[in-house]
């Protein structure tokens, strides 16, 4: 059947969405083009002005990456004195591994905690008893685009002298970056606010750490050819700090639209075997990823695909089950575990048609359980 061969509704068409954003965007690159300045120039300075005013802190320091964003935060604490190599950072069971990786590659070590069975985030009810003399910080996943902070959470953070760093990759406009310490932010194409190619941001209230980050992200030099620290070239091109402040203005339109579209499938779908999110969640999300639960998953996502819709899966294999975290002997999360087991994320975009959730919805509910 020809239906199965290719998607009528694609997971996330970037081409169709980006072209909503049409002329402007187009004209902020030629804008760039025809400056001859490429790096660190007046769009990657009106685009931090930009950013850190809409996430509500005093600093934005653009870098390359995600990735990169929470490596700088973490190597800035170490160098303020408020972190040591071998310190514990409690940090969600269910999360991409750059969350881990960050942690680990700063020569900190990544401490999971299980996550909430109805937010699918940190248990805040957990972090207690997994701390110990080693521990100074909570890394706060916004997973899904989904805050993962509570006033409990808070009340733990100040009660044990633990900072709060925030991975603020998936959420951008849910009310989050300026919780903590600092947070790490990414621009991969696919999030919320996206750029065409990599790129990330550091937001903090704190000035020194936004120096050294700075710093940091510029080889370790905050004079040329002078090296304070050892530092890495971490870079927001003005390319892609153009194609961000065209975005911005856009982005909390994008995200009302990326909520009524989760809010339909929550009411409308209705199949034997499938798991949604609370009206609630989606409420307090920006669903930068639209997460149903199957046990047959598999199954299901095979339905789909013969139906024309592509689906992805957040994420198979938790961070603490990855061969590169094997020596650390982790345990078992099981509530976490199960959220990777299980999940499917639907098409779920500012660019997507009535029609086309429509026909999401219709699939899903065609969807009947196989006997095992």
């Amino acid at each position: 059947m020809l239906r199965s061969l290719f998607f009528m509704i694609p997971y996330l068409p970037l081409r169709r969405i980006n072209a909503r954003y049409e002329p402007e965007l187009s004209q902020a690159i030629s804008d760039v083009i025809s400056s001859g300045w490429y790096l660190g120039g007046n769009s990657l300075d009106t685009f931090q002005s930009r950013y850190a005013q809409y996430i509500g802190s005093r600093y934005a320091i653009g870098c390359a990456n995600g990735l990169d964003a929470l490596r700088l935060i973490l190597r800035s604490l170490i160098i303020m004195g408020k972190l040591r190599e071998g310190d514990e950072v409690l940090v969600s069971a269910h999360t991409f591994v750059a969350s881990f990786l960050a942690i680990s590659d700063c020569g900190l070590t990544p401490v999971p905690i299980d996550a909430r069975s109805d937010t699918y985030q940190i248990d805040e009810e957990q972090i207690e008893q997994h701390i110990t003399a080693r521990t100074r910080a909570i890394m706060l996943v916004h997973l899904y685009g989904h805050s993962a902070w509570t006033p409990r959470i808070a009340e733990i953070a100040e009660a044990h002298n633990l900072l709060i760093i925030e991975d603020n990759a998936q959420a951008h406009g849910a009310k989050t970056g300026s919780l903590g310490i600092a947070a790490g932010h990414s621009f991969y194409p696919g999030k919320n606010l996206g750029a065409m190619g990599d790129g990330g941001c550091i937001t903090t209230d704190c000035e020194e750490l936004a120096m050294t980050a700075h710093a940091l992200a510029n080889y370790g030099s905050t004079e040329k050819y002078v090296h304070k620290y050892l530092g890495l070239n971490s870079r927001l091109d003005e390319l892609q700090a153009a194609v961000l402040n065209v975005k911005l203005a856009y982005l909390d339109d994008d995200n009302a639209r990326r909520r009524e579209i989760a809010a339909r499938y929550v009411r409308e779908i209705r199949a034997e075997g499938i798991t949604l999110p609370s009206a609630e969640w989606v409420s307090q999300s920006v669903v930068h990823i639209m997460p149903i639960f199957c046990d047959q998953r598999d199954e299901l996502r095979e339905h789909l695909r013969k139906e024309g819709i592509e689906t992805l899966i957040h994420y198979p294999i938790p961070p603490h089950r990855q061969q590169c975290y094997e020596h650390m002997h982790y345990g078992e999360y099981p509530v976490a575990e199960r959220l990777c087991r299980t999940e499917l994320s639907l098409p779920c975009h500012p660019a997507m048609t009535d029609e086309e959730i429509k026909q999401v919805i219709s699939a899903c509910n065609n969807y009947r359980l196989q006997a095992r």
